[in-house]
């Protein structure tokens, strides 16, 4: 009976769900078990090919396409070499995630990618206890588990996550490289490799979305935009296996469809969208019908819009 009021007091102070909710802890749930202070697995000790049982993701066997636009891959180099966390900016689509996982690759480190969301509290990014049966066992968060193995944490659209959430990464990405879990008393050094990264997309800033002056400035920031249209070209080409002259059309498409955010489009069409109609129309797909389900209707749901680029759409393909 005392064991089980224990277990009860634990439960309250730690704010955990109940024993058969057991919910993940955030976008890149980490599922191994230990008691506090144990000792976490080496990496090559971890199961599983692709995702390892508590989040890491090893770096892939085959290099990730992706195509330098500057000196990205120099600087993040760099970077990764002096203990600095990186922040990525640019629009939605351009590569910036595929960037991480290309380093993660030519750097040889295991990669953890958390989406955040405003629902995204410390303890998803931490750890929290977890009930089970008449026990109570840790569960390290992402952040943790990449802290411990030497991990590169990519905390995907940043913004969007609450700011007594951000406030975690501050001791990680300075001088200190340290993480505290309040819950368990430990301080945790960051194990060699470590390195935060995140990424953000400027046209989602608003006055209540933004990061603070205090979060900035911990780190060196990386701009990224839509290629060049021969780089776009080449990419397209690559990633969506079409021919050249089909990839030339798209491009130029995409590049007339993005002129129409001076008429109020939201967001511009991204080379991701390209890639997605290219793999349509490398199944078959009429090239004028993969673009109005894969490149402009995802664009907006505002009628006037979607006929102006619905107009275009019949004026290049005529």
């Amino acid at each position: 009976m005392n064991k089980l009021a224990d277990v009860q007091r634990l439960k309250q102070a730690s704010g955990t769900a109940a024993p058969d909710e057991e919910r993940s802890a955030g976008a890149a749930a980490v599922n191994e078990d230990r008691p506090i202070g144990a000792t976490a697995p080496k990496l090559g000790q971890l199961p599983g090919a692709a995702l390892s049982q508590d989040g890491l993701r090893p770096p892939p066997a085959e290099e990730p396409f992706y195509s330098p636009t500057r000196d990205e891959v120099a600087l993040f180099e760099h970077c990764h070499e002096n203990r600095l966390a990186v922040m990525l900016k640019g629009p939605t689509g351009c590569g910036k995630t595929r960037f991480v996982e290309h380093m993660a690759w030519k750097l040889q480190r295991p990669l953890i990618t958390v989406s955040c969301h405003d629902d995204l509290s410390a303890s998803d990014l931490i750890g929290r206890y977890l009930i089970k049966h008449d026990s109570v066992k840790w569960q390290d968060g992402p952040l943790t588990t990449a802290v411990r193995q030497g991990a590169i944490c990519y905390l995907d659209e940043i913004v969007e996550a609450r700011q007594d959430t951000i406030v975690v990464l501050h001791s990680l990405t300075d001088h200190r490289r340290t993480l505290t879990i309040d819950k368990t008393g430990e301080v945790l050094e960051a194990a060699p490799g470590f390195q935060m990264v995140i990424s953000y997309n400027p046209g989602y800033q608003r006055m209540l979305k933004d990061l603070k002056p205090s979060t900035r400035q911990r780190f060196v920031a990386l701009d990224f935009d839509f290629p060049a249209p021969e780089r776009e070209t080449a990419i397209v080409v690559q990633e969506g296996g079409i021919s050249q002259i089909d990839a030339e059309t798209l491009v130029a498409l995409a590049n007339k469809l993005r002129a129409f955010q001076d008429r109020g489009l939201a967001e511009a069409p991204s080379t991701r969208l390209l890639v997605a109609t290219a793999q349509l129309m490398r199944r078959g797909i009429d090239i004028k019908r993969a673009c109005q389900v894969a490149l402009v209707s995802p664009l907006s749901d505002d009628a006037g819009l979607l006929d102006a680029m619905n107009d275009l759409l019949d004026l290049t393909f005529a």
